[in-house]
């Protein structure tokens, strides 16, 4: 059986479905990084072993052995070191990077420019990250807490409006999305370049997802962000058409902080007392202050 080394120091590790676990080591010498993916068993979702879903389990060992990795431009991946692969799973090294962390706004650019490069994308990138999501939510009975709040409203018909806004956003143009864009992955820049990590969501969709799921944790606001990504995109496409990317941008972001706050509030509610009282429950008023701040892109969906 697997094991780590027990030298190996433990760090948070990441939300992917097959992440093991996380260490910092050294690898002859390097500091280095270990993400442990483990190989589904034959009772796990078929799910993760679909290469084109959200939750493919060896998505990030496909990365790093693909040429060393993503090579912008806008975004490259850290130095790969090795894979280990056994019946079990997969063991990643990747060279640990310590740096002053990037701006939102040179973040925000990259990602257009990363999105914007004419690239074919490789058969095991994610090509359904939001659709994916909210079909697992949909398995679960949908946003139900949420109908016991003053949104019961608006969640009920953004539900209900759910496939007519995915389809429309599938209408954009499509490129390379990193797939977990929150700042934390985003951890130094190298020359024009950032450095990204957490490559498991790395997937080719509407351009503008990863911009607004990085508007949900960034601290700039979304038209600032939106307008930085543009500028990116334009760099490397030449042009870009800004009210797709608008759209994408924003269900993705609405649709998410919706989830979210479902997610969260679902965790505390079948607690004692009443729901209203655990708005402020430290796991749950982050997603509603989220909530707050997306309320112009909540009303571009339902006004």
């Amino acid at each position: 059986m697997w094991q780590p080394d027990p030298a190996w120091i433990p760090l948070p590790a990441g939300g992917g479905p097959a992440t093991v676990g996380v260490w910092r080591a050294q690898d002859r010498g390097v500091d280095a990084i270990v993400k442990r993916l483990g190989r589904p068993g034959p009772d796990e979702p078929p799910l993760l072993e679909d290469r084109s879903h959200a939750g493919y389990w060896r998505r990030e060992a496909e990365v790093a052995l693909t040429l060393g990795g993503i090579d912008g431009p806008g975004l490259v991946s850290p130095r790969y070191l090795r894979c280990d692969e056994d019946e079990e799973g997969i063991t990643v090294w990747s060279e640990l990077v310590v740096a002053e962390p990037p701006t939102s706004l040179l973040v925000a650019r990259s990602l257009g420019r990363f999105a914007g490069a004419d690239s074919a994308p490789p058969t095991w990138a994610a090509r359904r990250t939001l659709t994916d999501r909210l079909a697992i939510a949909e398995a679960r009975g949908g946003w139900p807490t949420l109908q016991r709040t003053t949104l019961a409203d608006v969640a009920d018909l953004l539900w209900a409006q759910r496939r007519q806004w995915l389809a429309r956003r599938d209408e954009a143009p499509a490129g390379r999305l990193h797939g977990d864009a929150v700042p934390a992955n985003f951890v130094a820049s190298r020359g024009t370049e950032v450095v990204a990590v957490d490559w498991q969501g790395f997937g080719f969709g509407p351009i503008g997802t990863d911009l607004g799921y990085f508007a949900l944790s960034a601290r700039e606001d979304f038209e600032v962000l939106l307008g930085a990504f543009t500028e990116g995109v334009e760099e490397s496409a030449g042009t870009t058409d800004s009210s797709a990317v608008r759209l994408a941008a924003t269900v993705m972001a609405v649709y998410t902080v919706f989830s979210r706050a479902e997610w969260a509030l679902s965790r505390v509610a079948q607690g004692e007392g009443a729901l209203a009282g655990k708005f402020g429950h430290p796991s749950v008023a982050p997603h509603l202050r989220a909530l707050q701040r997306q309320a112009a892109q909540i009303e571009a969906l339902v006004g």
